[in-house]
């Protein structure tokens, strides 16, 4: 370690439970009770975890509205030699939470980042949807907008790795519409909701039925949720598309949707409903390109 290192504090980034306040670990306990400072999201949300297990230390806010100037402010305190752990409201800090300028910064004056791992909301839903978790993408939160997030998920349609982001209580349902639209309509989708509190619970069901059993309890709509996608099914080696299915498939897009054209080219041609999907999402870009 270079003496410019030693003088500097350390920056902790700690992982904090995504709600049972029991899952916390005990060093993650352990260096909040020593360090000089805590940067937290959300002062006031953290008071009542911190006030459990008798963490009395400063508390500094930095979330996405100052992130960028409270990032300076900490890297002074670190090369003074403070110690600083950064929390987030709920999980493990940066996964879709403030801190990135913090820590981008840290490394780069040289300031030594240490993680103490704990809870995370992508990882605690996925390990027990039922999906394979061996690949996966995670995507952060969906576009609010109905067009932007349909676009979106025609992106991802022919994604092969297991699909997770997380969404809000008062676009869930719309999310979980869209879904159905988009995607073929036996694809696996798990939606976990209010994960380690009282509530919780995972609705499983193909795309096309996942709207109904959304539909069926008000408490589904209400919380916060992680909605995992079954990732598209791999290519065979050999998914050339014949000159007819591709005639077929043009003539289609002018009148349907990509998933209808998809479907109806595979009943007319026999082709496979995911080589027809890919090729018809290449066609829409391709004239998207042109215009």
């Amino acid at each position: 370690m270079q003496a410019s290192e030693r003088m500097n504090g350390v920056l902790y980034l700690v992982a904090t439970p995504i709600g049972n306040l029991g899952d916390i670990s005990l060093r993650a306990v352990e260096i909040l009770k020593s360090v000089d400072l805590i940067a937290a999201e959300d002062t006031r949300h953290s008071r009542p975890l911190l006030d459990r297990y008798g963490i009395d230390r400063p508390l500094f806010a930095l979330h996405e509205h100052n992130e960028q100037q409270a990032s300076d402010r900490l890297i002074d305190r670190l090369k003074a030699g403070q110690c600083i752990a950064l929390i987030s409201d709920a999980g493990t800090p940066l996964i879709n939470d403030p801190g990135f300028p913090l820590v981008s910064r840290a490394r780069a004056a040289g300031i030594i980042v240490t993680p103490v791992p704990g809870a995370c909301a992508l990882v605690t839903a996925l390990s027990a949807s039922g999906l394979s978790a061996a690949r996966f993408v995670f995507e952060g939160f969906a576009p609010r907008t109905g067009a932007a997030r349909r676009r979106w998920f025609e992106s991802l349609v022919a994604e092969e790795r297991t699909l997770v982001f997380y969404e809000a209580s008062h676009r869930i349902r719309d999310c979980i519409a869209d879904i159905a639209t988009v995607f073929p309509e036996d694809r696996g989708v798990v939606v976990a909701r209010e994960l380690t509190k009282l509530h919780e619970n995972f609705v499983c069901a193909p795309a096309a039925d996942m709207p109904a059993l959304m539909d069926r309890a008000p408490e589904n709509s209400k919380g916060e949720f992680v909605v995992m996608i079954e990732g598209a099914k791999p290519e065979p080696a050999q998914t050339g598309l014949s000159p007819e299915a591709l005639r077929v498939l043009k003539l289609l897009l002018e009148e349907c949707s990509l998933k209808s054209a998809a479907g109806l080219a595979a009943r007319i041609t026999g082709a496979r409903r995911e080589d027809l999907y890919r090729a018809a999402l290449e066609l829409k870009h391709a004239e998207g390109d042109r215009v």
